[in-house]
């Protein structure tokens, strides 16, 4: 197809005077999906074209009747989605009359034989879609017969009913599930007020298709309609009428809908109501009878599931859906009943179907397991065995009756857990699935979730019976020492189920069991042969003893057992254990760091000393990354030192082998600066700045006696390797930079700064930073970022440590913000202005920077010329209208920030109104109505409210607009304009209650928030966009409190939180 002919094409078919041509239409559009290259990018190009021309629609159903190419029936219906979606509002009544008619006509013709039902399956789907699309706009106001219409057209053909049971299954989904964003509120409810009022009629018809049809497709719709119905229409309908009953009586045992009818019990069962109990538990009981004639209770489900098909595999996740469903959810009630027994059976089938090898069965049960043995637990939380507290308390000297009644079910759950454990992210060393062991780089977030909620699952466990776990997990360890059931998957889960129990026990039992694992552990480490074998079991011992602090913190003999044992993994050259070994070592320095500083009893020294004395051996055949975690866990045992001439002493002598290397280094520098340039001494320098950056980290402000050592040299090398960069640049080219010595050099750089950052963050004497740290270091770091003039070659840590600093030192650096200013500000703007991309490590510090002065130093704003405030300004604007949304939500940050910063600057104030007020509002009414950028709502709705009150207030005494006019109506007018320009779609009436709204409601943020969700809802129906992100931050926020909650919650209970995740005040 070549440009000529396209352009024919387009003229040809956008001329609406002439009659279509079908056979033209169907070329161009095969064209699209079958060929390739330039052919295919002009068909593309025709067809946009003309699918964006306001009349194209009127061709429609020409194409639909004429075309006999699926495709471009397709292309009709997209052009007709469009018009829908876009332009209904604006279309004359006739026309939408006439559209309407046209698609229930297109749709029962196609609907109503069993044979073309079948064959346009997918065309038909997308119909009744553009049909939901029309019930939304116009449905019931303008179409109030539509319920009565379906139903009256349903009993004339059977096939005609299964299409019309998919359109009201699409209905309801669009009212009930997706309306939140998609539709202003008020219309949102006024839909589902519609659909209930009218909803007996319908039902009536399900009712009869499920008593009386024969038709087997027809029942499957009609089943799968009334699960999208069961989560919203009234009780009556489910607890007063033979529903249940049929569904269980005629439905569930029929292979063909067992299915769906476990879906819609499960439905059922989710419901909360409570004068319906005695319907509930008849429900359970038949469906319980049913299943056994369908499942015998003594079926090996595992093997089942295993050899089972699609069909059956996906009944067995429906069942454990439906049991942990009601279980959950009406468990207390079949407790209560005289008889027990379809509790028990309910009970049995679900641990038949726990021990199953699928991990969304496994999430399915387990979530159930959860909140039974949480619910347990909570009733009566302290076991006599467990806390002395709480000994005098009468009721807990026999087990409550709750748990008795559960005992022999938790004992089988205690089975499965330990069996089934999942993998913590602490261990390292995993087994693939050619069987071989490998170092694991991936974290898998799903495992980690499922790990943590079985460790929760075990932990309860524990709790409810610490002697029966303890029994379960010592017989295991047994059968793997014996040889009985020794394999490496065995070994691992359960060693991981007793490393997640850890804090669960009282401290005595703990000892007493911890003890006897570890020594069980060792002997079979000696026991076994083979360095696959050893690797394993070093994994586990590491993990176990990582998970147990407390105990390490009494037992010292045990601590420095362990400690040396970590010593010798850490020459174990199998992929995985040094790792785990350096992770093990800085989880239990964390931990026990006193430990290590004090003189324990039997020692003549304390630990730390010989530890220093052999460093060299111990970390000899680590790699670099690994020394450096090494001497991060050093780092926090001398922090622990309280004598501060021992401290002293101690960092000395732990800086002693990095030093010598960078002494050495510096000497011959001295002598010949060109050994700056030799790629090994440059490597070596980066290393041990990486080391000294995780000393720092961990030592806080006493790491100032060793940076108070290398400090002016450090300084002078970052110099030396700025000239030599920029030197090779002016010579090579910018290309030079991705050789390896100019990437090591600028390693060297990097760490310096970091370095500087991580001290001054964690200094405490700010004066004395100020005097003595920060001039070298600004005179250094700032001249060489300026003199730069390669961008890619500047450092973006210089403006995360300028943004540290700040910070740290707050209003002592408001004189030093113009000089910094000077070197960073403008060169760096230059860099990220031109769009929202390139730089993005740059952009992110900059505005880091930028939001510290703001916080910190705000005056320093008022000093810098006008010039220069505007270019402030002008970057803050473009800040918050990034895709980043990091970047995005500072800019916010910074601009909220501002403006109350500015209030408080009387004469300023008034200035920065005059100048900026609307200029401000206008940007932010930019990104308020820009898609990608709803993630930011509430901040949006803040500002603009905050905003609007300093105009009602009048906190702004200088006139926005004429001298004659105040400023309320001048801002209200503006606004006003503002909108109806970028939107003339909106009628007069709808700006003005958009814009009252935004004044009548600025002092309450939710309300505000809430109506300019419904002007963006006005907005999005017209250009057809999606707007189902416009709930995005709510759903952010809820997750983010039920996860606070979550917390709160698991800190009250021992041995929930991993250790690891414990505050150290908390600890002892």
């Amino acid at each position: 197809m070549s440009t000529t002919l396209a352009q024919e094409a387009v003229n040809k078919l956008l001329d609406f005077d002439s009659k279509l041509d079908i056979g033209l239409l169907d070329n161009v559009v095969s064209a699209m999906y079958k060929s390739t290259g330039n052919e295919q990018k002009m068909a593309q190009e025709v067809l946009t074209t003309l699918k964006e021309h306001p009349n194209s629609w009127t061709k429609v159903d020409t194409i639909l009747e004429f075309s006999s190419n699926q495709e471009t029936k397709y292309y009709a219906l997209q052009i007709l989605e469009q018009v829908i979606k876009t332009r209904w509002k604006v279309l004359p009544r006739n026309q939408c009359e006439g559209i309407k008619k046209y698609i229930v006509g297109l749709i029962i013709k196609t609907s109503s034989n069993p044979q073309s039902l079948e064959r346009e399956k997918t065309y038909l789907q997308k119909l009744n879609m553009i049909l939901v699309l029309i019930l939304k706009r116009e449905w019931p106001h303008n179409w109030e017969s539509f319920i009565p219409d379906i139903i009256g057209a349903s009993k004339t053909s059977e096939p005609l009913c299964q299409n019309n049971m998919h359109i009201l299954k699409l209905l309801s989904e669009e009212v009930f599930d997706f309306s939140s964003g998609q539709m202003t509120q008020t219309k949102a409810k006024h839909l589902k007020d519609s659909m209930c009022q009218q909803f007996g009629d319908v039902f009536t018809l399900c009712q009869f298709v499920m008593e009386n049809s024969t038709n087997a497709a027809l029942v499957g719709s009609t089943l799968d309609t009334l699960l999208k119905f069961l989560n919203w229409i009234p009780f009556g309908y489910i607890f007063e009428t033979k529903l249940i009953e049929t569904l269980i009586g005629k439905f569930l045992t029929v292979v063909m809908f067992r299915n769906v009818t476990l879906k819609c019990l499960t439905e059922i069962s989710g419901v909360t109501v409570t004068h319906y109990d005695d319907k509930f538990v008849a429900m359970f009981n038949e469906a319980l009878k049913k299943l056994e004639t369908m499942l015998p209770a003594d079926t090996n489900i595992k093997e089942a599931y295993k050899d089972g098909l699609d069909d059956e595999q996906k009944f067995i996740q429906n069942l454990a859906l439906f049991l942990c469903t009601f279980l959950k959810e009406h468990g207390q009630l079949l407790e209560k009943q005289p008889n027990t027994e379809p509790l028990l059976k309910a009970l049995h089938y679900l641990l038949l179907i726990s021990e199953v090898n699928d991990t969304e069965i496994t999430k399915i049960c387990l979530e159930y397991w959860n909140a039974l043995t949480a619910d347990l637990y909570r009733e009566s939380p302290f076991n006599s065995t467990q806390s002395p507290l709480f000994m005098s308390r009468p009721y807990n000297t026999g087990t409550p009756g709750r748990r008795q009644f559960y005992a022999q079910v938790l004992t089988q759950l205690r089975y499965i857990m330990i069996s089934k454990m999942a993998k913590p992210e602490e261990v390292l060393v995993a087994e693939n699935d050619q069987g071989e062991l490998v170092r694991e780089f991936m974290k898998d977030t799903d495992s980690i979730n499922m790990y943590k909620n079985m460790r929760e699952t075990l932990v309860y466990l524990t709790h409810l019976d610490c002697q029966d776990t303890e029994r379960i997990m010592t017989e295991k360890l047994t059968k793997q020492v014996n040889g009985d059931e020794w394999s490496w998957k065995n070994l691992n889960t359960l060693c991981w189920a007793i490393g997640s129990i850890s804090g669960s026990m009282g401290e005595e039992d703990e000892k007493r069991f911890l003890v006897y694992v570890i020594k069980d552990l060792l002997g079979l480490c000696e026991q076994k042969k083979g360095k696959d074998n050893k690797a394993v079991i070093a994994s586990n011992i590491m993990y176990i003893v990582g998970q147990y602090p407390r105990f390490l913190r009494a037992h010292w003999r045990f601590l420095k057992t362990v400690v040396n044992k970590l010593f010798e993994f850490m020459h174990e050259n199998h992929e995985g254990v040094q790792d785990m070994a350096c992770d093990t070592f800085i989880k239990i320095a964390i931990k026990c760091r006193r430990q290590f500083v004090q003189i324990q009893v039997g020692e003549v020294m304390p630990f730390i000393d010989e530890l220093l004395s052999s460093i060299n051996t111990i970390i000899c055949d680590l790699q670099p990354q690994q020394v450096q975690t090494f001497y991060e866990a050093v780092g926090h045992m001398i922090a622990a030192s309280v004598d501060q001439r021992q401290q002293e002493q101690l960092i000395e002598k732990y800086m002693q082998l990095p030093n010598q290397v960078w002494d050495d280094i510096i000497n011959q520098a001295s002598n010949n600066v060109d050994v700056l340039k030799d790629h090994e001494a440059v490597k070596q320098l980066g290393s041990i700045l990486k080391t000294n950056v995780r000393a720092c980290k961990a030592l806080g402000h006493p790491y100032m006696l060793q940076l108070g050592r290398i400090y002016l040299d450090m300084l002078n090398v970052y110099k030396v390797m700025s000239e030599n960069i920029i030197a090779a640049i002016t010579h090579n080219g910018e290309q030079v930079t991705k050789q390896p010595l100019i990437k090591s050099m600028r390693v060297v750089k990097k760490e310096t700064l970091k370095l500087i950052g991580c001290w001054v963050d964690r200094s405490s004497d700010p004066a004395m930073v100020l005097e003595n740290f920060i001039p070298p270091m600004l005179e250094a770091v700032l001249a060489d970022y300026h003199r730069c003039n390669v961008p890619e070659a500047r450092e973006p840590e210089v403006l995360l440590v300028m943004g540290t600093v700040v910070n740290k030192l707050k209003t002592h650096m408001t004189p030093t913000v113009p000089k910094i200013f000077d070197a960073v500000f403008e060169c760096t703007l230059e860099m990220i202005n031109k769009d929202f991309e390139v730089f993005p490590e740059h952009r992110t510090n900059f505005f880091t920077l930028l939001q510290a002065v703001n916080q910190h130093c705000f005056s320093a704003f008022l000093e810098i010329p006008p010039q220069q405030f505007k270019l402030v300004l002008d970057s803050i604007i473009w800040a918050f209208k990034h895709t980043m949304r990091n970047v995005a939500d500072t800019g916010l940050n910074i601009l909220f920030q501002l403006l109350k910063n500015v209030s408080n600057h009387g004469s300023a104030a008034q200035s920065f109104y005059q100048t900026y007020y609307t200029d401000i509002l206008q940007h932010m009414f930019s990104v308020v109505t820009d898609t990608s950028h709803t993630a930011g709502l509430t901040m949006h709705a803040s500002i603009l409210a905050y905003m609007f009150s300093l105009v009602e207030t009048e906190t702004i005494k200088v006139p926005l607009g004429p001298a004659n006019e105040s400023n309320v109506t001048y801002i209200q007018g503006y606004v006003a304009n503002l909108l109806k320009t970028a939107f003339n779609h909106l009628t007069d009436n709808q700006i003005k209650i958009t814009v009252q709204g935004l004044f009548n409601l600025d002092q309450d943020i939710p309300a505000f928030k809430d109506h300019l969700r419904d002007f963006l809802v006005q907005i999005r129906e017209f250009t057809g966009e999606d707007d189902s992100d416009l709930y995005l931050e709510e759903r952010e926020a809820t997750l983010k409190a039920a996860q606070e909650e979550k917390r709160k919650n698991d800190m009250s209970v021992p041995g929930i939180l991993n250790p690891h995740e414990i505050a150290e005040d908390m600890q002892d």
